[in-house]
Parts: C-alpha cells; structure tokens; sequence
C-alpha cells in the first residue's frame, strides 16, 4: 500500500497515476508560457512579469531612504519580497527596466498584514515618485495617493484599523479619520470613496486588484479595487499645501519606471509579513 496524507493506493493504481506524468511534462514551457501571455494580453493590456524570473526588472541600483532593495522572489508564479534580512529594516524597490508615461497599469495583490508598501508611478532611480498606497496595517490605507521624494505629499481620508477574531485572524477594518490635518480636505481629490465603499471593495485574504490609470504632465491618476473606484487625483489642480505641481513636474519629467516599494524601518515592516504580487500588466496610451 502506498499513503499521503489523504488517500491509500494499491500498486496498480499507482502505476496507473505515474503513466500519465510524461505526457503532462511533455508539454513545453513556451507553450504554457504562450497560455498565460496571450491571458494577460487581453484589451490591449502587455504582461510586466512572466511568472518565472524577474526579467525586465531590477532593484535600485544606489541605496535610498528605503534601503539597498530588499529580498525579491518567486514561488508558484507569485512574486514574494520581504526586508533583507526580515525586520532589519532594509526595504527598497523593485522597478520594470523600462519607463513609462502615460498608461493604464493591472495588479494583483494579497498583502500579508503588517506591511507597508506602494506601487510607484513615474519613478527614478531614487525613488522620487507619485505614489500609489499598499499599507496593510493599522493607521494604512490602500488605493489613495502620497508622493515620494523631497515634495513629500499624502492624501489620506481615512485610515484603516485590523479588526481580528479569537484565533488572531484577520476578519475586517475599522475605519478613522487621518490624524494628520493637512493629510485631508475634501477638495484635495477629485473623487474618493467612502470607508464603507472601500471596506466593501477590498477582500480581506484574497487576491485583489489594483488598476491605476496616470495620465499628462501634471498627471491625473484614478484608482480602482477589484472594480471599484477609489480616488480620482488631478496633478493640475490639487490645492494640497504639501504638494508644488512644478517641483514634482520637473523632478519627475513625463514618464518613469513603475515600481513596487518594500518599505525600509523596522516598524513599518513586521519580520515574516510577505508582499504578494502577480498577474502585473500595463497598456500604454
């Protein structure tokens, strides 16, 4: 008899079983890599990540205020990063080889708790950027705005809290207002939805995605979750004191790398938390 955790086997049956693996295995990788491809390539859409290897991606090639670049790999076609080594502190980036301007990008995410991260748009070599929020963690947000780099600017209407069950799991949010006055005015945003919207939108242990249009000088970047609208930013006429349109144009320029930020310091990162990623893709406009 032959065992695993769930199931007995005579010999025959598992012979029978052995008997079909070449004939998966035979099947070449271009050609389950074609498959996912052709999957990601829908409406105009062009892949960022193959599911293999980080080709076409790098790390930051100087430290910054982040780190030296952090701990990047994959498992099962799901890229994985931590710090380097976990809880040091040392976070970074990971940036596409190539820049972009104007462009519609797709994500998939499912953030362990406790992490802070973000995608950057139109990022340099420094991490200068506009930023897009993946903090899960108490006092984060996900899916609103924040720039990197010496014009610091956030927005933030609210915060979210973890709500968590007997067992320690998560199970939910509560929701606050940012702590910070200057994080928030109601015509900072063109469009935002409500915390109640939010917490709707977003599947707590689940795959969510990420959609992030940014187009022009003085960028208009609109977000959604899993469909829903989050926040509509107009880089023209935001009236935030935090944020000087034509420093950011001019340290920025018109297109940059996209970016995903592992976040440097030992608080903002809890040492086994993983930041999970797939499915990446963009179409340029």
């Amino acid at each position: 008899m032959y065992m695993n955790k769930k199931n007995q086997y005579t010999r025959r049956e598992v012979l029978s079983r052995l008997a079909l693996v070449p004939a998966v295995l035979s099947v070449p990788q271009s050609v389950l890599w074609a498959n996912n491809s052709s999957a990601n390539n829908r409406g105009g859409y062009v892949s960022l990540f193959d599911g293999r290897t980080l080709a076409g991606w790098h790390t930051n090639k100087e430290r910054i205020s982040h780190g030296d670049g952090g701990r990047w790999w994959i498992e099962r076609r799901v890229l994985l990063c931590e710090q380097d080594p976990p809880g040091s502190g040392n976070g970074g980036m990971l940036l596409t080889d190539k820049k972009y301007g104007d462009f519609e990008l797709e994500i998939d995410m499912m953030p362990d708790w406790d992490i802070d991260s973000g995608i950057f748009l139109r990022t340099n070599e420094k991490g200068h950027c506009f930023q897009i929020y993946v903090d899960h963690k108490d006092n984060g947000l996900i899916g609103f705005i924040s720039t990197e780099g010496p014009n610091r600017m956030y927005i933030r209407p609210f915060t979210i809290h973890g709500v968590f069950n007997n067992k320690g799991r998560l199970t939910g949010f509560e929701t606050k207002p940012d702590s910070r006055d200057v994080a928030w005015k109601p015509d900072y945003l063109l469009y935002h939805a409500s915390p109640e919207q939010w917490k709707k939108a977003w599947k707590t242990g689940k795959w969510n995605t990420l959609r992030v249009r940014c187009v022009g000088r003085y960028p208009k970047i609109t977000t959604w979750i899993n469909n829903v609208k989050i926040m509509e930013f107009c880089g023209e006429t935001c009236p935030s004191p935090l944020y000087r349109k034509d420093f950011v144009a001019e340290m920025l320029g018109t297109e940059g790398h996209i970016g995903i930020q592992i976040h440097g310091g030992k608080t903002a990162w809890r040492e086994g938390s993983l930041g999970r990623w797939k499915n990446i893709r963009i179409k340029e406009l």
